[in-house]
């Protein structure tokens, strides 16, 4: 069965591979040079250092493993920073980096959005708060400040990082910040990230569900105190 199963997946890696190196070539026209390049000269060396040893046949097969070690290496950094190239400036690519961020961490896209479509996404995690905005660095701040408000009210005690992706100064470009994320001091246990995530969770459940008229306001109606952040 377990033999059935991994011929099974096989081909599924292969072709994501493929697709994978398709993708990486149409940004990096030299990939398959530099793959390569680093597969040859990596057996090479490790050839020829078994030749001065009087070993070429154990050197060889080293060298193959190592060969195609270094190639693995290289091609999936060529191919991340292919992808980030892609992504780059797409309405949602700081999403999609942070959805990928791995284990630890709960991610919430699009928890504050304005009419230019400048957008807030939340991240939870050991670190605390995470706001990560893409847009118009000058509108985000003010949607940043306005989130952060709205959060204090259920969550005052937790830090609250912010970060607005782009290539200023003063932003994290997008290839940077998982990094930047992962980098963070962790400052809370588990349960408390929990807790938090479920502090954050009910107060959202509560905004979404407050009645909100359509059309313009009545004169001298009062917004709900729930909605004054919004």
């Amino acid at each position: 069965m377990a033999r059935k199963e991994d011929s099974e997946n096989n081909p599924g890696r292969l072709k994501q591979i493929a697709l994978t190196y398709k993708m990486t070539r149409r940004a990096d026209r030299k990939i398959g040079l530099i793959l390569a390049g680093v597969g040859l000269v990596t057996f090479g060396v490790l050839l020829a250092v078994g030749f001065l040893i009087g070993h070429p046949v154990y050197a060889g097969i080293l060298g193959v493993m190592l060969a195609l070690l270094a190639m693995a290496i290289i091609f999936g950094r060529r191919a991340e920073r292919a992808a980030f190239g892609q992504m780059e400036g797409q309405p949602g690519a700081a999403a999609a980096v942070l959805e990928n961020i791995g284990k630890g961490w709960t991610i919430t896209p699009a928890v504050a959005m304005n009419r230019s479509q400048d957008v807030v996404h939340r991240a939870v995690g050991r670190a605390g708060i995470v706001l990560v905005g893409e847009g118009n660095p000058n509108r985000l701040r003010s949607l940043l400040a306005s989130e952060k408000k709205r959060m204090a009210r259920v969550v005052s005690d937790v830090p609250v990082h912010d970060f607005i992706v782009g290539d200023d100064e003063g932003q994290v470009e997008l290839k940077k910040l998982r990094t930047k994320l992962l980098k963070l001091p962790r400052v809370q246990t588990g349960p408390q990230t929990t807790q938090v995530n479920d502090r954050l969770r009910a107060m959202g459940d509560l905004m979404s569900n407050m009645p909100i008229p359509k059309g313009p306001m009545p004169k001298g109606m009062r917004m709900p105190r729930g909605q004054g952040g919004r």
